[in-house]
């Protein structure tokens, strides 16, 4: 990173929005192919993927935003189903195992905060959200992380839950 980017880390929080082919998820009972994650950061990789690189710094606000492909109501009257985060977890890494849960705290949860507008509107975007801010504290490293996500489903009340398999990360840069 130049010194002239640099100056951009400044932000104070970071927007990582996730898009989900809500259509794929739920045919498919799995999340892969069906993420599509862009962040705000400066210097990160694999934008419009799965496994996104956000790049932040000690003490920055993440916030999470999570919302379907398709937003638009259906010629039907009816709205497409959401999806939800229920937990973003981070993966023990230091031990090569990424599929267990790292011990180790790099964030304060926010969690979900707000709500969506339980109306819709043409006019008003809808969409979950989960925030947190990465520890002073947090050594600088790359922290690999996945989501656990509750979808709807059209025609039912039940709802499906998916750990997503392709894992994406923060690279936490020293302030």
């Amino acid at each position: 990173m130049t010194t002239e980017t640099r100056g951009q880390l400044n932000s104070v929080q970071l927007n990582v929005v996730t898009l989900v082919d809500m259509e794929r998820a739920a045919e498919t009972g799995s999340l892969d192919g069906a993420l599509y994650m862009m962040d705000n950061s400066v210097g990160g990789i694999g934008q419009g993927t799965g496994h996104l690189e956000t790049v932040c710094k000690q003490g920055q606000v993440i916030n999470w935003i999570i919302r379907p492909v398709a937003m638009h109501k259906r010629p039907d009257g009816t709205w497409p189903p959401m999806p939800k985060i229920n937990n973003l977890v981070f993966l023990d890494t230091e031990r090569g195992d990424e599929e267990d849960v790292a011990e180790r705290r790099i964030m304060t949860e926010l969690k979900i905060y707000g709500m969506p507008d339980l109306m819709r509107s043409p006019y008003t975007s809808i969409y979950y959200y989960w925030a947190g801010a990465v520890l002073s504290t947090a050594p600088p490293g790359q922290y690999r992380y996945r989501f656990v996500l509750e979808l709807e489903q059209d025609g039912t009340k039940e709802k499906l839950y998916l750990n997503t398999t392709e894992h994406a990360s923060l690279r936490v840069l020293k302030v």
